[in-house]
């Protein structure tokens, strides 16, 4: 029962913790996004069934849970007690960032006093002070982007894992909508034969069997991806000799439904194959 490895991510609203959370389900932890934390032990003995075959769990709990401030650390010490492994993650931002970042979104914050995002930043910050003392792990994502974020907490995590360091980023994009601002290398798949011109074909995406086996069944789509596959071959390991810790490749169609997101998958397939870490992203997928 006690063999689960439990991480708990908190801290301040707008600091990144949801960014937190994804990072870690993409290397295969069961995550939960604001679970009440008086049912932790409930879910920790359900998820200890070795039938789940689940080792190890995170989930963000914060004060969207009115009762989370009152009980965390009684449930928290009794679960200690009982043998599991308790982990605290606390994601922090300074006051000036957080406030930038309500404010693009517009969101209201969850404590703020008559609408003021400051004071509510203020008054969260202070609430949750004694859990950041009491944290494993403090991240500030004051100066951090989302990939940033991602490869802190991953790095974090994977420190006795046996895959690869280097983290590899593939994103499929719509040339129409622009390039990837962060991306390091772009390949332009527009050559391709495009689905879109298909009738029974133009309604799915890249996901679909049929958009799949019609992109990849020239010799052009096989050409492609063969050489590319040999690019990688050449060109990450000089990327992890260097310490770079993420390589993001981009590969645009026009729209980013159909050839893009073939290859993308195509090209994350191969990584992890290779026991890379591999996040596949599909920006453009739902843009009409």
């Amino acid at each position: 029962m006690k063999h689960l490895r439990v991480v708990i991510i908190s801290g301040l609203s707008g600091s990144g913790k949801s960014t937190a959370l994804k990072a870690l389900e993409d290397i295969g932890f069961y995550c939960v996004d604001n679970m009440p934390v008086v049912l932790l032990p409930k879910f920790l003995e359900i998820q200890s069934d070795p039938a789940k075959q689940i080792d190890q769990v995170a989930m963000v709990m914060d004060l969207r849970e009115k009762s989370f401030l009152e009980k965390y650390p009684r449930v928290f010490n009794r679960l200690r007690q009982q043998g599991y492994r308790i982990e605290v993650i606390f994601i922090d931002a300074n006051d000036e960032i957080l406030l930038h970042r309500f404010s693009e979104t517009r969101r209201v914050h969850p404590v703020s006093v008559k609408g003021s995002v400051m004071e509510g930043v203020r008054l969260e910050r202070e609430m949750l002070f004694p859990l950041k003392e009491m944290a494993d792990w403090v991240i500030d994502t004051s100066s951090l982007n989302v990939h940033q974020l991602k490869d802190a907490v991953q790095r974090a995590f994977l420190a006795s894992s046996d895959k690869k360091r280097l983290i590899v980023s593939v994103v499929s994009f719509g040339y129409r909508y622009g390039l990837p601002a962060d991306a390091d290398v772009v390949f332009d798949v527009r050559f391709l034969p495009n689905p879109h011109f298909i009738e029974e074909l133009k309604p799915h995406d890249g996901h679909h069997p049929g958009v799949r086996d019609y992109v990849m069944a020239t010799d052009e789509a096989k050409g492609f991806i063969q050489r590319l596959f040999d690019l990688m071959d050449f060109i990450v390991p000089l990327y992890e000799r260097e310490g770079k810790a993420r390589i993001n490749i981009a590969l645009g169609c026009t729209g980013g439904h159909h050839r893009s997101v073939v290859m993308a998958n195509q090209l994350g397939g191969y990584f992890s194959e290779k026991d890379y870490l591999v996040n596949i992203t599909h920006r453009d997928i739902t843009k009409s």
